[in-house]
């Protein structure tokens, strides 16, 4: 029985090394497959019967043990919708089953991969190269929010989006303690002020809120600074430049005036391009912004609402000037100038999409032809308890287990944009396991014929 016994552990050997070497060979056949995981070989050996003195041959398995946890090389890819996941996680993807009425049928199971090298087809969807169609969830472009936190697949449709009034305008700004005006002289107190000038309306009367006539235009200009422009857009997308300039009409040493002799500046807007006589032709914000003696607005002016803000006849309606968190300060400047440090707006003309791409923060980002980019979809990453214990398919695809558990959205994974994560199968290392699996199974081989030759002696003795 001993040798019928080796000669059986030796055919198990020989099918666990086999199995090995199939492991092997199909991890050097995908060492250039996106995303692909090689896969290890596990030999366990079954114990037939076994004592402290006595013990009978047993066989040997070979088991598949999958290196999902183990991530490729990122490369870099030139394609907007090609991605990578830096760490944990896994792209949520479904699989096509049919088409019908020139629409693709999908399979109701989610499938989970790694390969990333995803692409727009025909109908609008992302599908990577093994032909998996990528999920996420939606999200409105003009709020940026997600809608719902469902995944699905994601659709990039040849949309169309509406013009967008700007109602908001992002800005913050230094303006110089001592403004370098035309008229402007060091050595001529307050010659800085615009109220030095005798214009026909006061356009800083107390509370803000005067205008400046169209012929007293060149008094106002000489006597103000550019704060600089933005293009806003009205209800239907129309563009409308809104021109600022910054006058400062009180300091310390001018004791008479608006707030009681403090630096006071006043916020103008262009109303009009081509005002002559008495018309307005730039107009007061109504917001009075006072510094004290470290340049810092008292009280701070987070925010300005510019009411029924309209230019040359078109009307944006109520405006809010946001000056956030570094709000408008007053600090010494060598120039004399406004320096403007940010000055962003919120509206957009009508647009037809005209590519998309994926970010790094993982969303699929459309830009339209008027030059807006919106947020899409955010692309659902997803991990599991146990990775390798996933059920492996075909075209780098898994598939949950009991054991792996269910999948969980929220991976540590982070996505990297126009990258894909090449195969982790090191040649160099296959190539060192296929010669010692090799000469296992040369060995193994040696059992079996040394097991026969023992069979025929035996056989032999009774002749």
């Amino acid at each position: 029985m001993t040798i019928f016994g080796a000669m059986t552990t030796a055919v198990t050997g020989l099918k666990a090394n086999s199995k090995a070497l199939g492991h092997i060979s199909d991890n050097i056949a995908n060492s250039q497959t996106i995303g692909f995981k090689r896969t290890e070989t596990n030999f366990r050996d079954l114990v037939t019967f076994a004592t402290s003195r006595n013990s009978a041959p047993g066989t040997v398995l070979a088991e598949a043990r999958f290196t999902n946890t183990v991530q490729g090389a990122l490369e870099a890819a030139q394609v907007p919708t090609h991605m990578a996941i830096n760490g944990d996680g896994y792209f949520m993807v479904s699989e096509r089953v049919a088409t019908l009425d020139n629409k693709p049928v999908f399979n109701q199971i989610d499938y989970y991969t790694r390969r990333g090298d995803f692409e727009v087809d025909r109908f609008g969807f992302l599908q990577n190269g093994a032909g998996y169609y990528l999920q996420g969830v939606e999200i409105n472009p003009l709020t940026g929010n997600k809608i719902g936190d469902v995944p699905g697949r994601i659709q990039i449709e040849s949309d169309f989006i509406q013009a967008k009034q700007s109602t908001t305008i992002d800005y913050t700004a230094n303006l110089a303690s001592f403004p370098k005006t035309v008229v402007a002289d060091a050595n001529t107190p307050n010659s800085e002020l615009m109220l030095d000038a005798t214009f026909t309306n006061n356009p800083s009367s107390f509370g803000g809120d005067g205008f400046v006539q169209g012929q007293d235009e060149q008094l106002f200009l000489d006597r103000s600074l550019a704060g600089g422009a933005i293009t806003t857009y009205d209800s239907i997308g129309n563009p409308v430049n809104v021109e600022l300039r910054w006058a400062k009409v009180n300091n310390t040493a001018n004791g008479a005036g608006q707030a009681g002799g403090a630096e006071t500046w006043n916020l103008f807007y262009q109303t009009s391009t081509t005002a002559t006589g008495t018309a307005a032709k730039w107009n007061n914000i109504g917001q009075a912004y006072v510094f004290n003696s470290s340049g810092v607005a008292t009280p701070a002016v987070t925010s300005a609402t510019i009411t029924g803000l309209t230019v040359d006849g078109v009307s944006l309606g109520n405006i809010t000037m946001n000056h956030g968190s570094n709000q408008v300060t007053q600090f010494a400047d060598t120039n004399g100038a406004v320096s403007v440090t940010e000055i962003e707006q919120d509206g957009f003309a009508s647009g037809a999409l005209a590519s998309i791409a994926v970010s790094d923060a993982g969303r699929v980002v459309g830009t339209y032809t008027n030059g807006k980019q919106l947020d899409l979809a955010e692309v659902t990453l997803v991990k599991f308890n146990a990775d390798n214990k996933l059920r492996k398919l075909d075209g780098g695809a898994w598939a949950a287990t009991q054991d792996s558990g269910e999948a969980i959205q929220g991976a540590s994974g982070e996505i990297v944009a126009e990258a894909r994560e090449s195969s982790n199968v090191d040649i160099a290392d296959e190539f060192s396991k296929l010669i010692v699996t090799q000469q296992a199974y040369s060995a193994t081989t040696r059992i079996v014929t040394t097991a026969d030759e023992l069979v025929q002696q035996t056989l032999n003795m009774k002749r």
